[in-house]
């Protein structure tokens, strides 16, 4: 049997390559729009990619499921569980909805489906057999966002992200009835999960890329709470919001979107649109154009980019070519295609900026932008809270003229909070670098 791990370190995603040797048949599991990549792996191995599964309609990135059918004219396996309103619709013709116990065979692998909601009611798992190999046990479970190293995935997102009222308790409660289900699997079976360290479908993922049941037994939290309740209540309890591409995502995977074709940009003549500037904050503060937003491209982009696109708005980006291209492709990676241009680097203004250290406490306009977590466990007593991705859409209690300074925990946010109070027409703003943890303890 072959096997292959894929992971994208901008989505914090897994998705897998598996192929019987024997007969030349490979699958992918929870693919990504673009496919090059399993293809180039597949025609090296020696294998035709076949087949296709995922585990469940992704709120944090778009499938290429359908890609794959339209592609690779392969047969695609997707859920057939769960509320039929939240299921999968306008699917191609080579698509097989599953359930709980159906097989899926790849050549002589074998896969057993598992229902096991809780992330979303449709969510499933596929245990894996290597009968080619010659066995009939287990040797593994591709869990999905189901079981994470050290975690399991977040029951709320339906709620959220998608206004579902009552949905996170019922997803906690099916959460708790599927680990102990999956307690009966021999301890050996490898966890193969989709999501790893960083992605908002979870609270405290590990960064291992995969685990065993066994280990996770004794070490996740999820299986050593035996009371409901208890479990309810920490599961639900202090996840972080989602970004507001997530409900964008639902309905893209549910439904579906054009398939993925990469696409360049031209140098942008206009002004008018929400520009991203994809440099370190670092540079941004040392000059930029106004009213350009900070994010850098890095491995947490999507999370934060995610909190201000609105899919039907073109925007710019701004940057040396060869990072934009790659930002263009991320984006296109959470279903995002309305880049319209690219800016080099532009240096008109330079952001004022102050250490935490040099705060006095007697400022009167001082806005924290971080998350509800941080401010509930300590902040300034004069702070306006305003979590910054909620910058753009609420009013703020400020005079345009008015001096603001602006801090986060520890200055990454912030610098997105500077681009975002300039684009909204302020013009005195200070960063406070360093952020809340860096304040002394006389003024927190």
């Amino acid at each position: 049997m072959f096997f292959k791990q894929f992971y994208n370190n901008h989505l914090s995603q897994a998705s897998y390559l598996i192929g019987c040797q024997r007969t030349g048949e490979a699958m992918i599991i929870d693919p990504i729009r673009d496919l090059n990549e399993y293809v180039e792996v597949a025609e090296y191995e020696g294998f035709k990619i076949t087949k296709a599964a995922e585990t469940h309609i992704h709120a944090d990135f778009a499938s290429g499921i359908r890609d794959v059918a339209a592609k690779l004219n392969a047969e695609i396996y997707v859920s057939g569980e769960g509320n039929d309103a939240l299921g999968y619709k306008n699917m191609p013709e080579h698509t097989n909805l599953v359930k709980h116990q159906d097989v899926i065979e790849v050549g002589n692998i074998k896969l057993e489906v598992l229902h096991t909601p809780g992330h979303t009611p449709e969510s499933i798992s596929f245990l894996l057999i290597d009968e080619g190999g010659g066995s009939d046990v287990p040797m593994g479970l591709f869990s999905g966002d189901f079981i994470f190293v050290g975690d399991v995935g977040r029951p709320d997102l339906l709620e959220k992200s998608v206004q579902m009222a009552g949905t996170t308790e019922i997803g906690a409660k099916q959460m708790y009835a599927s680990i102990n289900e999956v307690k009966g699997l021999p301890d050996y079976i490898q966890i193969w999960p989709g999501h790893g360290a960083g992605s908002p479908c979870g609270k405290a993922l590990g960064a291992i890329p995969m685990s065993t049941l066994g280990y996770e037994k004794i070490n996740n939290w999820a299986f050593n709470v035996t009371d409901e309740d208890t479990f309810i209540e920490m599961l639900t309890a202090e996840q972080p919001a989602p970004p507001h591409h997530f409900a964008q995502m639902k309905q893209i995977n549910q439904y579906g979107m054009d398939l993925y074709q990469p696409y360049q940009v031209s140098p942008s003549t206009e002004h008018q649109k929400m520009a991203f500037d994809l440099r370190s904050k670092e540079a941004f503060h040392g000059g930029h154009k106004p009213g350009t937003i900070n994010i850098p491209y890095n491995k947490n982009f999507i999370n934060q980019v995610g909190w201000y696109l609105d899919y039907d708005q073109e925007i710019d980006l701004i940057g040396e070519i060869n990072i934009v291209e790659q930002a263009i492709h991320t984006l296109q990676l959470i279903g995002f295609e309305k880049v319209a241009g690219y800016h080099a680097p532009i240096t008109t203004i330079h952001t004022q900026t102050i250490n935490s250290k040099d705060m006095t406490g007697s400022e009167e306009n001082i806005l924290d932008v971080r998350n509800d977590d941080e401010w509930n466990k300590g902040h300034l007593s004069e702070a306006v809270h305003i979590p910054h991705g909620k910058l753009l859409m609420q009013d703020l209690p400020f005079d345009k003229k008015d001096k603001i300074y602006v801090h986060c925990q520890s200055g990454v946010r912030s610098s997105i909070a500077v681009g975002i109070l300039e684009y909204k027409g302020f013009k005195n703003i200070v960063n406070v670098k360093e952020g809340y943890q860096a304040f002394s303890e006389s003024l927190k």
